[in-house]
């Protein structure tokens, strides 16, 4: 059909069942976007870019789709860059719409000019510059096939020139290709080893929700009577709830996850690159089995025995691998039964870690101490909500505390770890689950950078997201560092004077509450989450070293030495 570029490209993305975007207005991509109405595609403009590429991810996490973002040529692309890299990592499908400079002025030094394609290489699993107007739909459409097929974010580069023109292009959908359960051979090694573990335990990776291989790992932990753990800030992987459930390994997470995969023969990873961050020592409990075999389970090769030592690895489809498995150990172990010793050995784990988490977490006092604060938000926030989370020293304390039903309902920040992801990515979640309570958790440093801003888009748009602001007037990850490393050298760490982000919430035409005390914390959640609008929950809460978890880089950090005269007075 004849057609302008810029209808190649709209039509691609309806094609691609896109009915969201996010970004700023802007002149590049103008002639495009006023054919967004028509087309049945909503733009959602953001404050700040960052957050419009955040909404993208949340969105794609949540509907197991590609997702996209646009933005101004130049300075617009390039705040999208930080969020690219959180895509990358959590491994979701964003295609972000980079508009660039005209096709002739590329490299005169105009106006917002910038070369940005290299600034996104690295974070994305394909990149592409649209080098005709002819080519908009075949390259567009590329994006959106990579994105889904490697299951990461991609770019689509186009000068702003090239929405102009004509164009003969066929329009259609792309393919999501099977990739089956893996290797024969390492399907059958997998099995024997598991059919002839005396302690077998499964660690459900982000692979488990992305593909939506829930009820696969439960029949697979039922039949073989094996703990689960979620890996690192993937706490939706498998329902808290079941009995063979222990919790999430990793910083803050459960210790009970950590003393049970500790006594591991054998471990089942499933949909995890089994990341460094996400498998270090906690809580002085180095609990990576070391004599345990090790089966990895991904669809991405390139993670397969990367970060551990595995016997077994696999390049697969989690729910597919997960069926084969069970049938070739039903085959190997036939007529297992539930293993009561077993199920009591958990139980016991969780009773005792639940135990030393409730004392932590009963603390009374003004202002609320930031665990006994979390254990009641935990106990307010509705089952099958969503909750985004952020980085920094708070927003990694709710590891221990916020637990989840089903797949696709925990969105983190991840080992990219960028302040500011929370919010972006819950206004992109609350388009992919409309109904649900939608929550984003960050400390006052990340709400900063992130929250304020974008309340305002709520608010505009309509957008139910409730913010929780853990509020304790410091940058609490870093002050634990210099409390432990720098005698109390706070340098930057404090955040004296903030505002009353609830006054500011209602100025800005969303609901406010201040909490200060933690009786007031579960009606504040049920008012928010009963009015149906943008709400921020301001909880003021103690900070200082008595409160403050451990540091995140212990592994990383030593103390310090100085040689020269006028700095020896800081040595440890």
């Amino acid at each position: 059909m004849k057609m302008t570029p810029s209808e190649a490209l709209v039509e691609t993305l309806v094609a691609e069942r896109v009915d969201t975007v996010f970004g700023i207005v802007g002149s590049a991509y103008m002639d495009a976007l006023d054919l967004f109405p028509a087309a049945g595609i909503r733009f959602v403009p953001v404050a700040h870019e960052q957050a419009a590429c955040h909404a993208a991810d949340g969105l794609a996490r949540v509907t197991g789709r590609p997702q996209a973002c646009i933005a101004q040529n130049g300075p617009g692309a390039a705040n999208f860059v930080s969020a690219m890299a959180a895509a990358y990592w959590a491994h979701s499908p964003v295609v972000a719409i980079t508009p660039e400079t005209g096709s002739m002025g590329i490299g005169t030094g105009g106006f917002q000019e910038l070369d940005q394609m290299p600034m996104f290489e690295r974070q994305t699993v394909y990149q592409v510059r649209v080098n005709r107007p002819e080519r908009m739909a075949e390259l567009a459409r590329r994006a959106f096939y990579m994105a889904k097929n490697f299951n990461g974010p991609t770019q689509l580069n186009i000068p702003r020139d090239y929405f102009y023109g004509v164009c003969e292009d066929e329009i259609y959908s792309t393919a999501l290709i099977g990739r089956g359960p893996g290797d024969p051979e390492a399907l059958g090694r997998a099995a024997e080893l598991l059919a002839q573990a005396a302690y077998p335990v499964i660690l459900a990776g982000g692979g488990v929700s992305q593909a939506d291989a829930l009820a696969e790992v439960k029949a697979l932990a039922e039949y073989l009577s094996a703990p689960v753990a979620n890996s690192y800030l993937h706490n939706d992987t498998f329902p808290a709830s079941h009995p063979l459930a222990v919790g999430p390994i990793g910083y803050c997470g459960s210790k009970a996850a950590m003393r049970t995969i500790a006594r591991a023969d054998v471990v089942l990873a499933l949909g995890s690159r089994l990341g460094p961050f996400g498998t270090l020592p906690q809580y002085d409990i180095d609990y990576w089995p070391r004599q345990g075999k090790i089966i990895q389970v991904d669809v991405n090769a390139a993670v397969l025995g990367l970060s551990k030592r595995v016997d077994v690895a696999s390049c697969g489809d989690v729910k597919a691998f997960s069926t084969d498995l069970l049938k070739r150990i039903q085959a190997l172990k036939p007529g297992a039964r539930p293993d009561a010793a077993r199920l009591g050995e958990i139980a016991e784990a969780k009773r005792v870690w639940a135990e030393e988490l409730a004392q932590w977490s009963s603390v009374t006092r003004s202002p609320m101490h930031p665990r006994r604060f979390l254990r009641e938000l935990a106990r307010a926030i509705p089952d099958g909500s969503i909750i985004a989370t952020d980085i920094g020293n708070n927003s990694s304390m709710c590891n221990a505390y916020f637990t989840f039903s089903n797949v696709r309902q925990h969105l983190a920040a991840l080992s990219w770890g960028n302040c500011g992801f929370a919010y972006g990515a819950a206004m992109g979640a609350a388009f992919g689950a409309p109904g649900r309570p939608v929550f984003a958790f960050q400390g006052d440093g990340a709400y900063g950078i992130s929250g304020i801003q974008e309340v305002m888009t709520a608010v505009r748009e309509k957008i139910p997201v409730i913010a929780i602001v853990a509020n304790n007037l410091e940058w609490g990850a870093e002050k634990k560092n210099q409390i432990d490393y720098y005698a109390n050298r706070f340098v930057g760490a404090n955040l004296p004077g903030n505002p009353d982000y609830a006054r500011l919430a209602v100025d800005m035409g969303a609901k406010g509450y201040r909490v200060t005390d933690p009786t007031e914390v579960g009606d504040a959640v049920h008012d928010a989450v009963a009015s149906g609008q943008p709400c921020v929950i301001n909880a003021m809460i103690q900070g200082g070293a008595e409160v403050l978890a451990e540091p995140f880089r212990r592994d990383a950090l030593k103390m310090p030495v100085r040689y020269l005269e006028k700095y020896r007075h800081l040595a440890a």
